[in-house]
């Protein structure tokens, strides 16, 4: 991965262990050491758990202890599955995010619903490293490309669906991670940002029968076969 991105070391946060291990596996490592971090291995895969509280402090963790053992890395990819909008991304799709967005960081009130950026208290939004994005396009010309929105509750019914699409018309898939991940690198300023997404499922009700997370593993798997190079 190293050789395709051109990042030297590379962290990469998931939200759970089968999604760590799919990475894995397109890497060629059944397992990663446990001393992987300390030891400056080019390529860290870690399950931060899900929500972006957890990614954003499993990810400066890791930031932190990479650079004083010396070895910083140069670029952190949130990945794992995620559900897509309906005739933007296909079951099974990639996407590569253009920018990861906090879909519900503000405030709901008689008015409607305010972001933290109407309100004045900050981002929701955090764009992809744009030589990251390019980098990616490159090595997916197939990818969806697009904003990735981060929630802490799955969208799961269809007047659920219709509100987070009025606000991000624009939006190609849910997740729940991205933001924090970028959050935590954007303290570093010689760390790059990016988010790549395998889809398992629609956004909108929920409908376990018609989920593929299998499929969208195996996807992750392949892409990250990809990045390097097997």
């Amino acid at each position: 991965m190293r050789d395709v991105l051109g990042y030297g070391r590379t962290l990469v946060i998931t939200a759970v262990e089968a999604e760590r291990s799919a990475v894995l596996a397109g890497l060629g490592l059944e397992a990663q050491p446990a001393d992987a971090l300390e030891a400056g291995a080019p390529v860290v895969v870690a399950a931060a758990g899900v929500g972006p509280a957890a990614a954003a402090a499993v990810t400066t963790q890791f930031l932190t202890t990479a650079v004083h053992t010396g070895a910083p890395f140069g670029l952190v990819l949130s990945a794992g599955i995620a559900g897509g909008f309906a005739g933007r991304v296909e079951i099974g799709g990639l996407v590569v995010a253009t920018e990861s967005i906090a879909a519900d960081l503000g405030a709901a009130g008689p008015e409607g619903y305010q972001s933290v950026e109407e309100l004045g208290f900050g981002t929701a939004r955090h764009d992809a490293d744009p030589a990251v994005l390019r980098a990616l396009r490159v090595a997916f010309p197939e990818a969806v490309g697009g904003p990735v929105l981060t929630v802490s509750t799955v969208t799961g019914t269809a007047a659920a669906k219709e509100t987070i699409e009025k606000r991000h018309p624009d939006a190609v898939a849910e997740a729940m991670e991205g933001f924090g991940v970028a959050t935590a690198a954007r303290l570093w300023p010689s760390t790059a940002f990016g988010e790549l997404r395998t889809i398992s499922n629609a956004v909108g009700p929920r409908d376990r029968a018609a989920w593929r997370i299998p499929q969208a593993l195996e996807t992750l798997r392949d892409a990250f076969a990809t990045l390097s190079g097997r």
